[in-house]
């Protein structure tokens, strides 16, 4: 990111032009009746939840030459927080976190040691070099439009969908903007830091920032990718059904497990070591060699049988195990464990025909 090489001359100008900035939104708050930054007794100023010295020029951070930027993240839910308790731990400057939530804000404070808290995005990009908007995909556009970056900055996103485009609204000459998506499950602090450790990080942006993201990656024990032109969304949901599909089918086996009288407890305790198998097979065999059950043997009236009792016991299930089932019946088919007529009874049975 060029903030790492700007020249004194050009850091007075930008904190010369925030200032301007800043002052004229100061007078246009003032007309209205609303006071911005109050001044306190003691002298100093407030942004977000903290107070700084009144006497400062924007902006706050600036790294020297071969230094890492100081880095503000937006956003203090499940993502936001294993990335920035990950950064610090690292070594990385976190200079500060902006969130509406009030216990979250003050969490990240609590385990980034030295991070400032705002309520608002906008207020923290005067803090920073580098923005990481970790929030909801729906989200990013509508935040993108609401900041404006100074020349220097960057900022990116941890969307694993949307590309660096939706960011050009926050951006102004010698700005920059990028993608840095972990490929971890963020369900609990602790086991998505641990899984940050080799996990598969995918980045975008241009050259020089994208040399910056794959330190910050390897600063936490990622790996690097960069993924090819309209590639994204194909990789989103390859990881979309890795982690919640997997889940959701979890959830199937759950319920179909409860007509026996397990509980959630009890049909993972016997199911999930058979998942695990499964799971070691595919890495170890591959996917088609790993495939077992009555799709790989033509067992038509397995099939039909399992179908009559959760359409009567577990109906909800249905469209899972059929979908699933058809699939199985592919790989089946194209290993050539099949015979024509065993993959046609298949078939038949699937569809509900006679």
């Amino acid at each position: 990111m060029r903030a790492w090489d700007d020249s004194e001359a050009a850091v007075r100008k930008a904190a010369e032009r925030r200032a301007e900035e800043h002052e004229e939104r100061r007078k246009a708050l003032d007309e209205q009746g609303i006071e911005l930054d109050p001044v306190t007794p003691s002298g100093t100023h407030r942004h977000g939840d903290l107070e700084h010295a009144s006497d400062h020029a924007h902006p706050h951070a600036h790294s020297g030459p071969g230094e890492r930027p100081v880095t503000g993240i937006v956003g203090a839910g499940s993502v936001g927080l294993a990335l920035g308790v990950a950064l610090s731990r690292a070594g990385w400057p976190v200079g500060a976190v902006a969130s509406r939530d009030d216990a979250r804000r003050e969490r990240f404070r609590s385990l980034v040691p030295g991070c400032r808290a705002f309520h608002e995005a906008a207020a923290l990009v005067d803090d920073v070099e580098l923005v990481i908007l970790a929030v909801p995909d729906d989200v990013v556009p509508p935040l993108a439009q609401s900041l404006r970056l100074y020349a220097g900055q960057a900022i990116v996103h941890t969307s694993g969908l949307l590309g660096a485009e939706v960011l050009r609204p926050s951006m102004a000459a010698g700005t920059q903007a990028g993608g840095f998506h972990p490929l971890v499950a963020f369900a609990d602090l602790d086991r998505a830091l641990a899984a940050l450790k080799g996990a598969t990080i995918a980045i975008e942006g241009d050259d020089e920032l994208a040399a910056h993201l794959a330190d910050m990656a390897d600063a936490i024990g990622g790996s690097p990718v960069r993924l090819a032109p309209g590639t994204k969304a194909a990789y989103h949901a390859a990881a979309v059904l890795a982690a919640g599909g997997v889940t959701s089918l979890l959830d199937t086996i759950r319920e179909i497990a409860g007509v026996v009288g397990l509980d959630e407890e009890g049909a993972l305790r016997i199911y999930l070591p058979l998942v695990r198998q499964t799971l070691a097979n595919a890495e170890a065999l591959g996917i088609m060699a790993a495939l077992t059950g009555p799709a790989t043997r033509g067992d038509a009236g397995t099939v039909r049988t399992h179908l009559a009792m959760l359409g009567s016991r577990a109906p909800s299930t249905l469209p899972v195990y059929r979908a699933l089932a058809e699939r199985s019946v592919e790989i089946a088919a194209a290993r050539r464990a099949l015979a024509p007529e065993a993959e046609e009874r298949l078939r038949r049975a699937l569809a509900g025909d006679p």
